[in-house]
């Protein structure tokens, strides 16, 4: 931001657009938050290094197994990943809200909407994320095994992110 001294009336111009452009983003954010019955829940903060963008986490369930709901901003994704066991493992994805994409390695991207579902198989190298222009949530569904881990790899590259439609 430029130093308000130099010029007082752009250092105003540009918070009065940097607060609409934030007003703006809550109202979207609020807008898809009544699009769906699961809470968006709170930054994402614990996993932030692993996001390009900024995403949400809401514990649905941590009784039996672990179900999270992952809401991402527009354009936001995360990095490749690989859920890791020795036997099951995996997890299930089901889209609550919005629009986004699952990939895996060497595939191309499926486009998510509200109902779709993936099942992601242990040792699948894949990401998931929100479409450029969309708000996306999903349920996160850990699928029990042994030894399960989760292995956090590379971002994934603007390149790959901006070939999808």
């Amino acid at each position: 931001m430029k130093n308000c001294t130099q010029d007082d009336k752009v250092c105003a111009g540009s918070a009065e657009a940097a607060t609409a452009e934030e007003l703006k983003s809550e109202e979207a954010k609020a807008a898809h938050g009544r699009e769906m019955i699961f809470p968006i829940g709170a930054p994402n903060d614990g996993f932030k290094q692993y996001f390009s963008g900024r995403s949400y986490l809401a514990p649905i369930s941590k009784e039996q197994e672990g179900i999270f709901n992952v809401t991402f901003e527009p354009g936001c994704r995360n990095n490749w990943h690989i859920h890791r066991a020795e036997k099951g493992g995996g997890q299930i994805l089901i889209c609550v809200a919005g629009r986004g994409y699952y990939m895996e390695w060497g595939k191309k991207a499926i486009e998510m909407k509200p109902g779709d579902c993936i099942n992601i198989p242990a040792g699948v190298k894949h990401w998931h994320g929100a479409a450029k222009d969309s708000w996306f949530s999903h349920l996160a569904i850990e699928v029990p095994g042994e030894n399960c881990s989760n292995q956090w790899l590379e971002p994934v590259s603007d390149e790959v992110y901006n070939s999808l439609s």
